[in-house]
Order: structure tokens, then C-alpha cells, then sequence
């Protein structure tokens, strides 16, 4: 019985992720902004936690700016709509990932981190490319 409960306890561990918390945090939001969480949406405000999978939509008046936890920082424009599709940054595991896709509006990134570890793990898709980054920064504008 207690090689059974070893056994579940370590097939727990093994397969528990690295970090299930938030991506990133909202520094500055203005105008309409908001996340679509799990299918509901939700205004955005300064001090909003960002999760991996959330979609963060801006109306024609609205902009925010978001502090990833490896120190990327991403301002998205009016009527842009993002997808934060991946987000790993776990370096004592060097295990990294950062993926986007961006189907309209504006960004402007500076990449953290991620960007300079492991850059081949971070990327920008939009609907007619996508960018490998490379640790730098970069503008970006995605006509519908």
C-alpha cells in the first residue's frame, strides 16, 4: 500500500506543470480593453493578471500595456485583438516558451528574458506570417 501512495506521489510531481500562474500583469490600460477568460469577457484594468490562453481585445479608443514575467513588455494599439497562446518561463528547468498570434491591430514589443535565453521559443503569429524572435524589438501592424 505505501509503494502505491510513493508511486501516485511521484507520478503527481513529474506531471504537475512548472508554473500555472499568470503570464503577465496589465501596467497601463485606456480606453475599451478587455481579456476573453474561458469564453466570458471582462474589462481590463491596471493590475490585471494576464493567463496563459487569454485573448485581450481593444476597442477603437482603447490601449494597454502588459509586463510579461520575463520582463517583455507589449503594448497593443486600437482594434487589436491578441492571443497569449503559450507562456513558459521556468528557468531553474531552462524550459521557455512565449507564443502569440495576432489576427488585427498594433503592438509594439520589447522582448524579455525569454528573448535572450531561449529565443528559438519565442514567437509572433499572424494570419500571413510568422516571426521568430530574436531578442529585440519590433513594431507590428496586422490590417483585418
Amino acid at each position: 500500500m505505501r509503494s502505491r501512495l510513493v508511486i501516485a506521489v511521484i507520478l503527481l510531481i513529474t506531471s504537475a506543470p512548472v508554473f500555472a500562474g499568470p503570464a503577465g500583469v496589465v501596467k497601463d490600460a485606456k480606453g475599451k480593453v478587455q481579456v476573453e477568460r474561458e469564453g466570458s469577457l471582462a474589462g481590463i484594468a491596471s493590475g490585471r493578471k494576464i493567463l496563459e490562453n487569454d485573448v485581450i481585445l481593444t476597442g477603437k479608443d482603447g490601449s494597454v500595456g502588459i509586463i510579461f514575467r520575463d520582463d517583455t513588455l507589449m503594448s497593443l494599439g486600437p482594434n487589436s485583438r491578441i492571443v497569449i497562446d503559450k507562456f513558459l518561463f521556468a528557468p531553474k528547468d531552462k524550459s521557455f516558451s512565449f507564443v502569440t498570434s495576432m489576427s488585427k491591430g498594433t503592438a509594439s514589443v520589447a522582448t524579455g528574458l525569454i528573448g535572450k535565453l531561449a529565443p528559438d521559443t519565442m514567437k509572433f503569429k499572424t494570419p500571413s506570417a510568422t516571426l521568430g524572435v530574436r531578442g529585440t524589438r519590433f513594431l507590428i501592424l496586422v490590417q483585418e
